[in-house]
Formats: structure tokens, sequence, C-alpha cells
């Protein structure tokens, strides 16, 4: 997933390894002046970290008219969709719907109740932008600024100011805004933001033992476990030991009793997490009936074959109503089985380091990694990167992987880079500072690649990729509930479909919802969907067509019988645009 333009961002390094080597104190001057601007605005630190927090929100709506709303594509968004338009709903979880087979889909339970299977927090910032702001894509929005202030916040606890708020713009110049954290539904923030809050309380805990960062740091941990709850548990055990070791080796300088870190520290902290343990269990409880048992559990059971770790065994076959859904949990079990070897081990690690290397660094920031050795040495982040490297290990042991799954850690990504380019900023090559020029110029050249950012959330999603199922399904939804009943659409596929670009998904209310989506099963089974929603308009998708072909379900047979007798009634509809006919007729209430 390599959301930058790598031959630009080689290039322009390129450029600057060059001017770095031949003019090392070009533009040193303006640099100066603009760093001393910036000097007196890092030591404001609240202003720090509400500068970072709301460059990140007026950059996403700076590039609005070239990025709007973002339309969900991956089954992953459509059920954090789901979960905040049944908290919208004011619901926690929904009936199982009757005709529940017909229904079925991704990443979704539906017994003992119909819900997402992701943790709750993510729907709920979803449905926040759903019922105040109108859509959830809001939500998303306000969530990458909170993570934007959080890092600055945390990296002040480490670093001094100025580097501090360099660091918290880091992540508003690459993947806080120009990546699909802040351009789709599937989170990230959220982790990286709870990340933040604990590594950044941590430190502050053993300077002051205050109330408030005991405080913060168990809303961290909350954070963790309501959105990637096994990657925060390895990161909050790390983040513990931190603090563990280092209370026991500053109480005694500090002279500071162990009845203060208690009454200061641990109190607060068991409070908060006790109530966030309990608003969890509650919310597990009413959606699966047990307060111990994630939904994602009892999906990944119902569904699932392959497992997480490399070292479980297979779940047994289960039978499955849909080849849809056999395919895609078909797909999970070939990278299962590639687990099992060490040639496909070694493999799968390799493509999370790329992929960690493309989305957080690519070219630009690789430069400043050239200076980790020296990072590495200092003591001043032994104990954040000793955390990091526990949540990277985490990851490596999971089979699966996808670039939010090491959300927790992007704090130490971040921290990491600046100290490197700390480090880079004092070297220098025959008494030149080339360091200090290409120090500088990283930032230079994240701000000038924005444009390069934006034009490729910009451009078009390609025919019969993942993203095109996003307009096209918002347009053919759009056009059928703009008729005056409901609607339901049947989704056929063909005999080579993949299983990773699928249309069936449906809202919290599907009573009261105009378009159902639902699998075509046959002639036979499909009658008991009939009868049930009888007063719909039926429709038939044929999805992989090309383009996707639109066709009232009724005259299906009829439409086989003209096609075969070359009757030219027959005409098969595209999409809801070529429907113009069709559509008409079901505005003025015509019957077939």
């Amino acid at each position: 997933m390599f959301e930058h333009n790598i031959g630009l961002e080689t290039l322009m390094v390129s450029i600057a390894l060059l001017l770095a080597l031949l003019y090392p104190r070009l533009g040193a001057r303006w640099f100066a002046k603009a760093e001393r601007a910036l000097a007196a605005v890092a030591r404001r630190r609240t202003l720090s970290i509400l500068l970072c927090g709301f460059s990140a929100l007026a950059m996403r709506l700076a590039i609005f008219p070239w990025v709007p709303i973002p339309h969900p594509y991956v089954n992953d968004e459509f059920s954090f969709l789901l979960a905040g338009d049944t908290f919208a709903h004011g619901r926690l979880a929904n009936p199982t719907p009757a005709m529940w087979v017909h229904l079925e889909t991704f990443h979704v339970i539906f017994h003992p109740t119909y819900a997402s299977m992701y943790p709750p927090l993510q729907g709920l910032v979803l449905a926040l932008g759903q019922v105040v702001f109108g859509h959830p894509f809001w939500g998303v929005w306000l969530s990458a600024g909170i993570m934007c202030a959080a890092i600055c916040w945390m990296l002040q606890a480490w670093f001094p100011p100025s580097w501090a708020l360099l660091g918290g713009m880091l992540p508003v110049l690459r993947f806080g805004v120009f990546s699909y954290w802040d351009n789709s539904y599937w989170g990230g923030a959220l982790a990286a933001t709870g990340g933040a809050l604990v590594l950044g309380a941590l430190p502050r805990i053993v300077r002051h033992q205050r109330v408030r960062d005991a405080i913060v740091m168990a809303i961290g941990i909350g954070i963790l476990a309501n959105t990637r709850p096994y990657e925060g548990l390895v990161l909050t055990i790390a983040a513990s030991g931190c603090l563990i070791f280092w209370i026991a080796n500053r109480a005694t300088k500090q002279k500071v009793s162990a009845g203060v870190w208690i009454r200061q520290t641990a109190l607060p902290m068991l409070l908060v997490l006790g109530l966030a343990d309990a608003a969890t269990g509650y919310y597990f409880w009413k959606v699966t009936g047990n307060p111990l048992r994630m939904p994602q559990q009892v999906n990944r059971e119902t569904y699932a074959v392959a497992r997480y770790f490399y070292w479980q065994t297979a779940y047994p076959e289960h039978g499955y109503h849909h080849k849809e859904i056999r395919d895609f949990y078909g797909l999970e079990v070939q990278e299962f089985e590639q687990s099992k070897k060490i040639k496909g081990v070694l493999g799968q690690t390799a493509k999370k380091i790329g992929m960690i290397w493309g989305f957080y660094f690519a070219p630009l920031l690789t430069v400043p990694l050239c200076w980790s050795f020296w990072a590495l040495r200092d003591k001043r982040i032994r104990l954040l990167l000793i955390a990091g490297a526990a949540g990277f290990a985490g990851s490596v042991i999971v089979v699966f992987f996808n670039i939010h799954y090491v959300a927790p850690i992007v704090c130490v990504i971040v921290a990491m880079l600046v100290q490197c380019m700390r480090h880079m900023r004092l070297s220098c090559w025959d008494r030149r500072p080339i360091g200090l020029f290409l120090a500088r110029s990283v930032v230079v050249m994240c701000v000038l690649l924005i444009p390069a950012q934006v034009r490729i959330f910009a451009a078009p999603p390609e025919p019969g990729t993942e993203r095109s199922i996003g307009p096209g399904r918002a347009a053919i939804e759009a056009q059928l509930g703009s008729l005056p009943q409901g609607q339901v659409v049947l989704l056929r596929y063909g005999a080579n479909h993949d299983p990773l670009l699928d249309w069936v998904y449906n809202g919290a209310d599907l009573d009261r919802a105009k378009v159902i989506w639902a699998r075509d099963m046959g002639s036979a089974q499909n009658e008991e969907l009939l009868r049930y929603y009888g007063d719909r308009r039926v429709w038939l998708l044929e999805a992989d067509a090309n383009p996707p072909q639109l066709a009232p379900y009724a005259e299906q047979n009829r439409t086989l019988s003209r096609t075969a007798s070359g009757d030219p009634a027959n005409v098969r509809t595209q999409t809801p645009q070529q429907q113009k006919t069709i559509s008409s007729r079901e505005r003025s209430g015509e019957e077939e």
C-alpha cells in the first residue's frame, strides 16, 4: 500500500544530496530566520499541540475540492460503517435479520446479533460524524487532527520543544492526511492516538507523579483496547515494564514514597481502566451475549479457517452458504499455509517491513534513517525504542498484516525519525554543514510533495479494482434510493469473481433502508427473499460485467428468452444512469 510517488521522491532526494555536497549553505540565512520563528512558537507547548492538530484538519479541508468525501470500498470499511450506523441509531447491536443468509458478508456477525466484528471505538467516531456533522467521514477527519496533536504532545515529553513541533508536523505532511487513514473508514488514527497518550504519559508520570498523567495513560490504554486490542496489549505491557523499571531506578533518588505512587498513579489508573473495562464488557455482552467474548471471536469461529498466529492450527472447515465467502476465506488459507514454511515466513516478514517502509518512510524519510546507528545508541529514547520494538515484534508474529496494525507505535516511528534528524543536523563533511542542509531540505521536500500526494488521491479508480467499487456502488444506491418505493438488489457474480470485490453490505436499519443488497442464491432460494420483501422492487446486478449490468429481477427470465429468439425488446441495462426509462416509470408508480 504505497501511497507515495516513489519515483518523484527518489529524484528529489537525489537532487537534495547533490546540492548538499555542492552548496551546503544554500538558503542558510532564510532557514535560520524561519527556524527562530518556529522555535518561538514551539516554546508555547499548548499552541504547538493545537497547531499540529488544526493543521491536519485545515490541510484536509484545503484539498477537499480535489479529494472529496471518500466512498467505502473495502470490506473492513463497510463493517466499521455498520458499527457507526448502529451507534447512530442509539443501539449497541441489531437484531438478526430474518433473511440473514441472503445478506451474509465479511467481517460482520449475524448471530446472536447483527453487528460489526470490530472493536467499538472507530464505530463511535463514525457515529459522531454521522449524527453531529451529517456524514461518518467527519469523524475520520476529526480523528486525524487529534492524532497529530497527540503525537506532538507525546514528543514534548521526550524532546526539546522545537523538535517536538517538527515531529508533530511530520504526520500532517505525510501519512496523517495523505493516506487511507484520513481518506477511508478503516481507521488507524485512533490507535496511533492511544499509543501516543500511553508513551507521552510515561515519562511525565516518572518526573511529576501527577494524577492527570496517570489518567491520560489509562485513557490511552482504553483507546488501544477498543481499536487494536492485541497490538495495544503488547504496547501496554512494554510501557508498563518501562514504567516499573523507571520507578524502581528513580524512586530512591527522588525520595518519593510508595504511598505517593499508589495514591497519585496506581489508583487513578485502576479507576479509569476499571470503568473502561466495564463499558467494553457491557458492549461485548450486548453484542455476543458474553462480556468476555469479542465479536471478532464469534466471526472468526463462524467463518474463518486460518488463524492469526504462526504457531496456531487451522479451524475446521465450515459449511458456507455462498461461494464468494468460501473463496474469500480460501485466500486467507493460502496465506496461512505459506506461514508453515520457513520461506513463507521470511517472505511475509519481508513484505511487512516493505509495507512499513513504503508507508511511513518512502525515499524521502529514508534519508534521516542513515543516522539510525547514532540514534539507537542515544539513551534519551532507549526505553521508548524498547517499547516500540516490542510492538513491532508483536505484529511480526501475526500471519496477516496491514499498515494500521502497527498504528499504536507510530509515535515511536516519528520519535526515531526526529532523533535521526537531530544527529543528521550536526553532521559535517570536510567541515561543510551537509547534515544541516539535508535536515532542512527534508522538511522542504515534504511540503513540495503535497501536490503530488493530492494527485494520487484525486486520481479516478481503475476499473475492476477494489477502489472502483465505491463510486459504482454509491451511484447505483443513489439512483435506486431516489425511487419512491424500497429496492432490493440481488448480486450475481461471474465464475472467476474476485472475492475482494464484493458489493453486499447493508446498514443497521434494514427495515427502513431504501436499498437492500443481497446475494443471488438461485431462483428457488430467492423466492423466500422475494416473498419477505414483497413490497419492494427487486433488481439483479451482474457486478462482474464490464460495466456492471442492472435489470429488474422479474424480467430476467423473459430477457433470456428474448435473447434466444432475437427479440429487439431486450435491452440489457448497465447502470442506473442508463435506466432513465425504467426510473421514470418507477417514479410515476406504473406497474410492470
